[in-house]
């Protein structure tokens, strides 16, 4: 089964086309992350993307940013190739306001000045499924989950016996990859053990419309070792270890004032996470508990030589440093046999206490036009937090979720909640959704005491940014004779205000106050179309107004880098039976943003550009476990800028032979 992918708010549904006599609609898949209870995705209150192995290998996603480009309501905003320097924006919130875990635990870089996760460095050979969940997931869990969370959830034994998979590819410009995952359970045991290295030539992410462009690409190269290790020594039990190993080289520009292609900068990550925990279940499987202790590491440095040429004198050599100790004890009762009524089903009971202690340590050293520029942190916060959430269906048609979540962060101790409902109108095969919730994000360990040589001074008085959104909309299924599942569409507006945002000033020093607000607000529309079994057309549109206050870059305008309206255009044909061919077309409309003129001169904000880029997969089964690929990425060789000053890489083709035993 192909699970749904790119459902809006709305959980729209999208089916494995099937045989043209066939009448039954393939089962709806299930959904973790966005209640913490298995949930089908028509019966969620919030906006839910599910990509599954299935679709990054039909799609030829490399990446993480590939998977989130045609997402409805997520925005990536990256500032060259592979390594770069990568947000997010889900429905306009903050990069810092989307919360990123690794199988549910948080990831979020805390050497990062604003504690953003950079999502320019993740390739998914290990990920076996990632769901995104849009709106604020505060009050699950806790600090940066405003805009959204999304989940990589890794891969794992499930089959009895040693299975192998891998892929091997190459391609133009100079790209190498391959990969081989051994997987399967042996008795109580069950493991995934994954391996990738890859590297790639790349491309200038200078515009080729200025003066600076030079051509000399921006290469990468990384390593990756995950083990996902499984014991269960009773039906209901399983003891886990996890352990992943990344390591990470690549070339980056950065844009001085006149822009410099500076050829000589490299950047290079590594990090490790580890994890031990158990599951079990008690009472017959009434109560499912679990506890989970989780170790991250992340180390980063930029180095950028001095170039004798370079008009700007630039040097840097700068290291982020980041660990987080996470401790998690998560429990479900299922309240089903203690509360006997027909008119109630799928009741369920979360709570759970969670622990976050997080280290930064910053050091740069920076030297520009003969000026140098250092700036330093080292600091420690520790996150408590309690949790609790119920679930139930009434009459069959009325799906209720509640959370409420409250953390003591740092000297502060916000609460947050979340309210959802779902009433399906059987009659019109339509469900009817609405949530409300709200959120924070706790301040960084820069913005409370980091220092900088230009006068910056931390702010350890710093309040969380606060923020409360809605949302509202349908989803309907309209079905013929000869196909059930003929169309799906739907629609969702949400509404979503953030204040005490942090913002940067000088009073009488230069420091960080909680002075900003935004408004953000849009409707995310999709649909998909299956005509025929060897066809299907899935389709989305965003369209966003976002607002500022207090934002010294963009005051009373939009927010910086977050389109007005973005579309997405996916089609699949199947013209054999063993061949798939993905066409996947993607609008950006034009963003408010900080614009350099054609000589690499900044010349202040204004609007930027919008852009068309289209991608190609094609799939051909050669035999039951050996399957060809030919991927193809921004084909048209689209010169589109999505951060002012960075050009899109250019065409991009990949093919490769990808196996199964």
């Amino acid at each position: 089964m192909r699970p749904y992918r790119a459902l809006t708010v709305l959980a729209l549904i999208t089916a494995t086309p099937a045989a043209a006599e066939d009448t039954t609609q393939t089962a709806p898949d299930m959904v973790v992350t966005a209640t913490r209870i298995p949930t089908s995705v028509e019966n969620i209150a919030a906006g839910v993307t599910v990509i599954d192995r299935a679709d990054i290998e039909a799609h030829g996603y490399n990446s993480l940013t590939q998977a989130l480009a045609d997402v409805p309501g997520v925005h990536v905003s990256p500032s060259g190739g592979l390594g770069g320097q990568t947000s997010v924006f889900i429905r306009g919130m903050n990069s810092n306001h989307v919360l990123v875990l690794r199988d549910g635990m948080p990831i979020s870089d805390a050497a990062d000045p604003t504690a953003a996760y950079n999502f320019g460095i993740d390739t998914l050979s290990d990920v076996e499924r990632i769901e995104i969940i849009r709106g604020p997931m505060a009050a699950l869990y806790g600090s940066g989950a405003i805009g959204g969370v999304i989940n990589l959830i890794s891969r794992r034994g499930t089959q009895q016996g040693v299975h192998w998979s891998g892929d091997l590819a190459g391609g133009y410009p100079a790209l190498v990859r391959g990969n081989v995952t051994a997987s399967g359970v042996e008795g109580p045991i069950d493991f995934a053990l994954t391996a990738e290295s890859q590297s790639q030539r790349g491309y200038d992410s200078i515009p080729q419309r200025e003066s600076v462009y030079t051509g000399v690409p921006q290469g990468f190269r990384d390593r990756i070792l995950t083990l996902n290790l499984g014991y269960t020594p009773i039906e209901g039990t399983r003891l886990s270890l996890f352990a992943r190993a990344q390591t990470a080289y690549f070339g980056f520009d950065t844009l001085g004032s006149p822009t410099y292609d500076d050829s000589n900068s490299i950047g290079h990550t590594a990090s490790l996470l580890g994890r031990v925990g158990g599951t079990t279940r008690l009472f017959d499987g009434r109560l499912e508990s679990g506890l989970f202790v989780g170790r991250a590491q992340e180390d980063r440095r930029y180095l950028e030589p001095l170039a004798p040429a370079d008009p700007n004198q630039t040097s840097a050599d700068d290291r982020y440093h980041a660990y987080r100790t996470d401790v998690q004890w998560n429990n479900t009762l299922h309240l089903d046999d203690f509360v006997n009524q027909q008119w109630l089903s799928a009741s369920a009971m979360t709570f759970g206490y969670e622990y976050t202690g997080d280290t930064a340590k910053v050091r740069t050293n920076d030297n520009y036009g003969g000026y140098p520029y250092a700036e330093s942190a080292l600091a420690s916060m520790v996150d408590d937090a309690l949790y609790a959430g119920v679930q139930t269906t009434v009459l069959q048609r009325l799906t209720m979720t509640g959370q409420v979540r409250h953390d003591w962060v740092d000297g502060a101790s916000p609460s947050t909640w979340r309210l959802g409902a779902v009433y399906e109108l059987k009659e019109i095969a339509s469900h009817l959704k609405f949530a409300y919730g709200t959120g924070f994000r706790a301040p960084s360990l820069y913005d409370r005491y980091g220092i900088d040589s230009s006068g910056f001074v931390g702010n350890p008085t710093l309040k969380p940014e606060q923020s409360q959104g809605w949302e509202a909309g349908f989803i309907t299924d309209v079905g013929t004779p000869w196909r059930v599942d003929f169309l799906t569409f739907g629609a969702t507006y949400f509404d979503q205000r953030v204040r005490d945002l942090i913002v940067g000033v000088f009073s009488p020093i230069f420091t960080d106050i909680n002075l900003g607000s935004a408004h953000v607000h849009g409707v995310e529309t999709e649909a998909t179309l299956r005509p025929a079994y060897w066809a299907e057309l899935h389709a989305g549109y965003t369209l966003l107004n976002t607002t500022s206050v207090g934002q010294s870059s963009a005051v009373g305008s939009q927010l910086l880098r977050r389109p007005q309206n973005e579309a997405s255009f996916d089609l699949t044909l199947k013209p054999m039976t063993d061949l798939r061919i993905i066409t996947t077309v993607i609008y950006t409309g034009s963003a408010h943003d900080y614009l350099y003129d054609n000589s690499g001169n900044g010349i202040g904000y204004g609007a930027g550009q919008h852009g068309l880029v289209a991608n190609m997969a094609a799939n051909y089964k050669l035999k039951p476990q050996v399957e060809l690929y030919l991927n193809g990425w921004n084909i048209l060789n689209s010169k589109f800028e999505p951060v002012n000053g960075f050009q899109m890489p250019g065409p991009t083709v990949l093919a490769g032979i990808r196996f199964t035993t």
